[in-house]
């Protein structure tokens, strides 16, 4: 969630993994206000060690109003810093919740940042998040509650019935770099059952063709809203609609015999 420390953790993460001979690019997602469309892009100041190593790139990106915690264009980075050869590519998320999970459609390992004190929250966002989890890490645990939240990740982990892996849980405290060794060793530990059972290429093949799928829908809908008639029309329909004089399915069935005639 928002405010668990994630440009914190990740930034220690990132560092971990220099220590270890390995180059790193992050793709830091912030969130774009709907009213301006501007982008804060805050996570370069929170990394400004990092940003002067040559063993990592830091990209900033805004969600552009893109649901998924992701930004719309972050597929394409991810596929620029593969190509220029980084060992590890760590992409932080504005903060997604339930029903904004896209990103299991680009990563290998979701590492899930939480915080002591949620209460509640992590029965609100129990249905659409834990389950997307590979790695759990209880952030600021030196804070009264780390324990709690540890057990209650653990007991929703306890509902989601049979896995053939277990998510680990871990207790960190990024600002204290304490606990981060164990978090990489625990990373590095996942992709090698991904490898092992031959899951990471099945995962890859499925996230490819996802995105087949949706760069064809971005394409259909190019080609459906270039009808000058519908972008005429669509203003007036909806008023229809409002007036309860015509239903949204019959607006369909009409605009999509436009564009088949």
């Amino acid at each position: 969630p928002p405010g668990a420390g994630k440009s914190t953790l990740t930034d220690k993460i990132a560092k971990a993994l220099v220590d270890r001979g390995k180059k790193v690019g992050i793709i830091a997602i912030d969130p774009t206000s709907p009213y301006s469309g501007g982008s804060i892009l805050g996570d370069r100041i929170r990394m400004q060690d990092l940003a002067l190593n040559p063993s990592v790139f830091i990209r900033s990106m805004g969600t552009r109003g893109y649901l998924g915690g992701l930004s719309k264009y972050t597929k394409n980075a991810l596929k620029i810093l593969d190509a220029a050869g980084y060992d590890y590519i760590i992409i932080e998320t504005v903060g997604v919740g339930q029903s904004e999970v896209d990103i299991v459609k680009t990563a290998d390992t979701i590492l899930m940042v939480m915080v002591p004190g949620l209460g509640d929250d992590i029965q609100s966002i129990k249905a659409g998040i834990m389950e997307i989890g590979d790695i759990f890490a209880i952030n600021k645990s030196d804070l009264f509650g780390a324990d709690r939240t540890a057990t209650e990740v653990n007991m929703m982990l306890d509902l989601n019935g049979v896995m053939e892996r277990r998510p680990p849980v871990l207790k960190v405290i990024a600002s204290k770099n304490e606990g981060v060794d164990a978090l990489v060793d625990e990373i590095d530990s996942h992709m090698d059952y991904l490898k092992s059972g031959g899951m990471l290429e099945e995962r890859r093949r499925n996230n490819l063709k996802i995105e087949v799928v949706e760069l064809i829908e971005a394409e259909l809908r190019k080609i459906v809203f270039s009808y000058a008639s519908i972008d005429n029309r669509l203003e007036t329909e909806v008023g229809k609609i409002l007036g309860k004089e015509k239903n949204l399915y019959e607006v369909r069935d009409e605009f999509l015999e436009t564009i088949r005639s």
